[in-house]
Formats: C-alpha cells, sequence, structure tokens
C-alpha cells in the first residue's frame, strides 16, 4: 500500500512540474532565442501585421486566447494577413488547427503591389486543410502540406490530428532548397527555380502568373479562406544568403530567358540579338527568374540605332509594360550608363556631356550594374556613370530585362552576360 502511494505521488508531481516547466504558447526558449528565432506573433495583439495591399488591419483577423484567429470570412479574394516586414531565407514554425471541414495556408515570399490582387499570386503556399471532412473532391496538389498546384507530398509519412486539435509545420526555404514539414517530420522536399520547377509553374495552375514563385524574399501570409483556422507560436529563424555566380546566356539558346511583345530574340554565332520587328513597338527579354542583390556585367553591340537598355528588379505587365529601372543603352548623346524609371519618375541621373565619349560606336562596350539594396551603380567601358542611393529602388524585386526601344530600326548585340548574388 505504502509502495503504490509513493508511485501515485510520484506520477502526480511529476505531471505537475511538467505542467509548471511546460513552454508556454507564444514565447522562446533561451536556446532558440540564441540559434536567431524570433516570434512573428506575441500572443497578444496584431502588431507586425496588416492587410495584404493595405497599410492597417481591417480583414476578419483577431486574437483570441493566446491565437491569431481567422475568423471565416475571407474569400478567395479577399482575408489574407501579411508580416510588415519581408524574409528571404528561413525556417518557418507555427501550430495550427482549422475548424471542420477548414481550409487555409500559410504563404511565403509574397509580392505585395497594386497590380497583384490576391498574394498567391505571387507566394508559394504551404495548404493547409481538413480533408476528412472537405465538402469537395480535392486533387492531389490541392491536399494537407502540398506546396499548392506545385509539388505534393509523401502522404503516408503524415501523422494528422484531427480538426479542432493543434498540428505544427514548418518551412525551410534555404537559397532555393524548399523543405516541408508536418508535426516533426519532413513530408516534402523539392528545389525551386530548376528546370522542373519552371515545368511545373508553366504547366498548371500558374501559367496565367507569370510572377507566382519568382521573387527570392517577400512577406509571410496567413489565408482565411472562408473557415475559422487559429494559428500560435509563429517563429521564425533567418538563414544566410548564399552566393551564386551564374551565366546568365549560354550562347546557344534563350534558355533562362522569357520573350515579351513581338520585336525579335534570337541567337546567331554565340550572339544574342535583339532586332525591331514589323510592329516597331517596345520589346523585352527578361530573365525566368528575379535577382534583387547583384554584380552584373555584360558586352553590348549597337549595329543600327542602338536605342535599347538594360532593365533591373523589373515587372512586366499586360500590353507589354514594364515597371521598374533602365540602366540605359543608347546612341552616343543619349546618356548611355543613366538611369531611368519606367512610368514613375523619368530620368534619375543623366550623363553628363563630357562622358558621352566614353561610349563606343559600332564596336563591343563593357557595362557593369551593381545592385545591392538601396544602392545602384553603373559602370562603362570601366568608367563610373551613375551612382545613387533611393528608397524606392531598394523596395522594388523583378527581372533583368534587356529591351527593344519602339521606332522600328533596331539591332542590339549581347554577349558575356555575368552575374554573381550579393
Amino acid at each position: 500500500m505504502k509502495c503504490l502511494f509513493c508511485s501515485v505521488m510520484v506520477v502526480f508531481f511529476s505531471f505537475f512540474a511538467s505542467s509548471i516547466f511546460a513552454k508556454k504558447p507564444n514565447t522562446l526558449t533561451a536556446k532558440e532565442q540564441k540559434e536567431g528565432w524570433i516570434l512573428l506573433f506575441d500572443g497578444k495583439t496584431m502588431n507586425g501585421w496588416h492587410d495584404y495591399n493595405g497599410t492597417t488591419l481591417t480583414e476578419p483577423w483577431h486574437v483570441v486566447d493566446g491565437c491569431i484567429q481567422a475568423k471565416g470570412a475571407g474569400s478567395d479574394g479577399s482575408g489574407y494577413l501579411v508580416t510588415y516586414k519581408e524574409y528571404e531565407n528561413f525556417e518557418l514554425s507555427w501550430d495550427w488547427k482549422l475548424s471542420k471541414g477548414g481550409n487555409s495556408g500559410m504563404l511565403y515570399h509574397v509580392v505585395e503591389r497594386p497590380q497583384f490582387k490576391v498574394p498567391y499570386v505571387t507566394g508559394p503556399e504551404y495548404q493547409l486543410i481538413d480533408e476528412p471532412n472537405f465538402p469537395e473532391k480535392l486533387q492531389e496538389w490541392q491536399k494537407l502540406g502540398a506546396d499548392y498546384a506545385m509539388h505534393v507530398p509523401n502522404f503516408s509519412l503524415m501523422k494528422i490530428n484531427p480538426a479542432g486539435k493543434w498540428n505544427n509545420s514548418k518551412i525551410v526555404f534555404d537559397n532555393g532548397h524548399v523543405e516541408h514539414w508536418l508535426n516533426g517530420v519532413k513530408i516534402l522536399e523539392f528545389e525551386a527555380w530548376t528546370d522542373d520547377w519552371f515545368a511545373r509553374k508553366n504547366s498548371g495552375k500558374w501559367l496565367n502568373a507569370p510572377e507566382y514563385g519568382l521573387a527570392k524574399s517577400g512577406l509571410i501570409c496567413l489565408q482565411d479562406h472562408g473557415y475559422p483556422a487559429s494559428f500560435r507560436n509563429i517563429k521564425l529563424k533567418e538563414l544566410p544568403r548564399k552566393s551564386v555566380e551564374e551565366d546568365l546566356f549560354n550562347g546557344k539558346d534563350l534558355h533562362g530567358w522569357e520573350a515579351f511583345g513581338t520585336e525579335l530574340w534570337y541567337v546567331k554565332d554565340g550572339l544574342l540579338i535583339c532586332e525591331s520587328g514589323p510592329n516597331k513597338k517596345y520589346g523585352y527579354l527578361a530573365t525566368t527568374k528575379y535577382y534583387n542583390d547583384f554584380d552584373l556585367t555584360l558586352e553590348f553591340k549597337q549595329v543600327a540605332n542602338g536605342n535599347s537598355g538594360v532593365f533591373i528588379r523589373s515587372i512586366i505587365g499586360d500590353n507589354v509594360k514594364i515597371e521598374g529601372w533602365q540602366v540605359e543603352v543608347a546612341p552616343k548623346g543619349y546618356d548611355t550608363g543613366g538611369i531611368y524609371e519606367s512610368y514613375g519618375r523619368g530620368w534619375l541621373i543623366q550623363i553628363p556631356d563630357e562622358k558621352e565619349n566614353i561610349l563606343k560606336e559600332d564596336e563591343w562596350n563593357a557595362m557593369r550594374i551593381r545592385m545591392q539594396g538601396d544602392h545602384i551603380t553603373s559602370w562603362l567601358n570601366g568608367q563610373e556613370m551613375s551612382n545613387i542611393t533611393d528608397k524606392k529602388i531598394g523596395a522594388g524585386k523583378g527581372r533583368i530585362a534587356l529591351q527593344i526601344h519602339e521606332g522600328g530600326g533596331i539591332k542590339v548585340l549581347w554577349r558575356n552576360i555575368k552575374l554573381k548574388t550579393l
């Protein structure tokens, strides 16, 4: 009897001690703090979050019992909650529970611009859904843990707590290497921006979402998809960016590039050639990837009217309208190496007359562009042409693009297009 009493007391005190010392939700241990983890939700307020494409919080989200909770009033076109801060490479962990039949998601690398009406046309999504009770039949790419409409997890590894119970998920994004975890088990692993990745992007749901998944940094986003959902312990640890050197042009074909407009882009004798087409309109050849911080070098030769340019951190929208910044390539006297903002402020830097002779007409010219944060510098044939710090450029993100100016009669040759990420 005495032994039984002792055993009961041991169990009781063990439970009591574990209850006392159990980690409180929405807090970090000393070890986590030392490792660099931060909380994206303080457990009490909505500080650090706002409506997608808004400046305040008006959408159907609130704090209940230490959780960020979606009221279930959102829809496909509304109900998105995003962080103020952008993140690039990271581990992101969170606890979640759904209502019966619930549907939600965690998105990342979301780009916030007026032309993007919803975040999922730019940001990949870790799908959260109560499959057993969802009222419609789901495709494999719509199921829990999927990289939505792109990659399917290993369902045999998944151990899921039912609707109304807490689960834990984690996303690892490490310089293009992606992992999805569920309740401590890795269920999915893939590489972003590979040929396979682009094949999936261009053959399914994202065929008409040209900027989907291209951003290398962006906002974290929670989705209210018309069902109550709760989130807590949302924590993130940033990972370092790795420098990469790339040849953007392989000398054989246009692999890694995408043409916009009807003007002509082709490869001949190891050279990339742009030439005006019959419509004599603006045309662009843009990288399929985004590049934020980089050191870019290239050579160009203006065979005919050389009115062209190199765009950086740019997005090309409907009717071949570009949004971004151009390092000018133009005939002598027209500011080659200067910086122009399209459909915005216009010229940010024009070239003084004494620098116009740095351009070599009918010869190969070497251009270098260094873009880091909000600071951009350009050189032409070894001479500095522009040097500017600008907050608006610093907030931009997008592709590198070569331009054909409207008007016709343009032919420019390009070679040795090389980039190092910073």
